[in-house]
């Protein structure tokens, strides 16, 4: 039975604590949720893979299962989830899917791992990475297995790319006629609310599949239930989730007492998530986004670039972030070996910080202070905020205030659909 949003209000709207199909009744329901202090780690909080393999795989029993999954897919003990399963004999793991960077991690930004055989277990291990459609639904079929679960750590980002291959997996499954089982994990940077411009569908790309906004406040069960409910209602997906205990909306990563794997090379900490959501912006001009620094994306700048940039982005006074003068020598990607001036971004106040605000005034004033400022030539910008207006009103002169001004009435929108979908306060 598939999960759309009209199952989900058919249901009255209750997912429950193992939240699966607009059916009741079935394995899904048999695990209770625990509040906080019951969980493996040392905040309480229980992912998702941990509650289900607690009880005993029940929603996979009898399913050739395959796994779609990186080096953040661990338990709170640190083990793989793909090393844990697969010398169990409650369930009959049979394949793992990929996505970029790879399932054991080994690849940069815009790589992947291609098709092996796992070393450490023997399984064979699909490429996802650019595949969607069909072709991924090919991929599922010849991989031979019932169920495709996913369990892997966002960073809260529309950019991000593991949410667009689960929302490619969602598609692809349900064209190969796949259950589809989603495994929660924390939003590391709080779920508290959706920030930022509202991607328009002529602008989507593997950075921004759909409209959603560019900070979405959700997790990626809540995700796999709207993408399923508003993009994929037409064929939606035989979808069923398993959300975590303990967690709750306000929770930042180092509050729940999970171990932090970086889900990407250039993420290497909870901070990194915090700030990711705006300055990732950076990617789309010609200054070094701290990519090749041990602060990747805290970290901003280009030759050229002087103490006036700080001084100008501290005069906006900005809750709860500080700006440094800083410089570095990128490592590897932009200005490789070259040291360059800029900014360190220092959040202060996390409970008040805005990471896009924050990241579209660091845009305005690295423009209104070096000359040498300019959008990549292939407008990466308007793929990363999913919209040509951000690029325009700051090349016309608009101020902070004014550029996010003017998503306002999309993203209170998207909130609204967004509310619908929800699973944790």
């Amino acid at each position: 039975m598939s999960l759309s949003r009209r199952g989900l209000l058919a249901a009255g709207g209750a997912v429950g604590a193992l939240a699966a199909t607009a059916a009741s009744g079935g394995p899904a329901a048999a695990l209770p949720a625990h509040g906080k202090g019951h969980g493996g780690g040392h905040g309480g909080v229980r992912t998702g893979f941990d509650r289900l393999a607690a009880d005993g795989y029940a929603l996979l029993r009898g399913q050739r299962v395959g796994v779609v999954t990186n080096p953040t897919g661990i338990t709170s003990d640190v083990r793989h989830i793909v090393d844990v399963m697969h010398p169990d004999d409650r369930v009959d793991l049979t394949a793992v899917f990929g996505p970029e960077h790879g399932f054991r991690g080994t690849a940069q930004a815009g790589g992947s791992e291609g098709r092996y055989d796992d070393p450490a277990t023997g399984l064979p291990v699909y490429d996802t990475y650019l595949k969607s459609g069909q072709a991924l639904a090919d991929v599922f079929t010849a991989s031979g297995v019932d169920t495709i679960v996913f369990d892997i750590q966002d960073a809260g980002a529309r950019f991000y790319t593991y949410i667009w291959t689960l929302y490619d997996c969602l598609e692809a499954a349900a064209l190969a006629g796949k259950k589809f089982v989603v495994l929660d994990r924390p939003n590391p940077v709080t779920g508290r609310a959706a920030l930022g411009p509202v991607l328009d569908p002529a602008f989507g790309t593997f950075v921004g599949r759909r409209e959603i906004a560019q900070a979405h406040g959700m997790t990626v069960t809540e995700l796999a239930l709207l993408f399923n409910g508003e993009f994929l209602a037409d064929r939606p997906a035989e979808l069923e989730i398993v959300k975590m205990s303990g967690w709750s909306r306000s929770d930042f990563f180092d509050e729940t007492g999970l171990p932090w794997v970086p889900p990407s090379p250039n993420m290497p900490t909870p901070e990194t998530a915090l700030v990711y959501s705006g300055t990732c912006l950076f990617e789309g001009t010609n200054l070094s986004e701290g990519r090749g620094t041990t602060r990747p994306f805290e970290l901003l700048g280009a030759e050229g670039v002087d103490h006036t940039w700080a001084a100008a982005a501290n005069a906006l006074d900005l809750p709860g972030v500080a700006f440094r003068e800083a410089y570095f020598a990128p490592t590897f990607s932009k200005f490789q070996g070259k040291t360059v001036g800029g900014v360190q971004v220092h959040v202060q106040d996390r409970e008040v910080f805005d990471p896009v605000r924050t990241g579209i005034a660091l845009l305005v004033t690295a423009k209104q202070s070096w000359s040498g400022f300019a959008w990549r030539p292939d407008n990466w910008i308007d793929k990363l905020t999913g919209n040509t207006r951000v690029r325009t009103m700051i090349d016309a002169g608009a101020d902070t205030d004014e550029v996010v001004g003017a998503w306002a009435a999309d993203l209170a929108a998207f909130r609204a659909v967004r509310k619908r979908y929800l699973q944790y306060r």
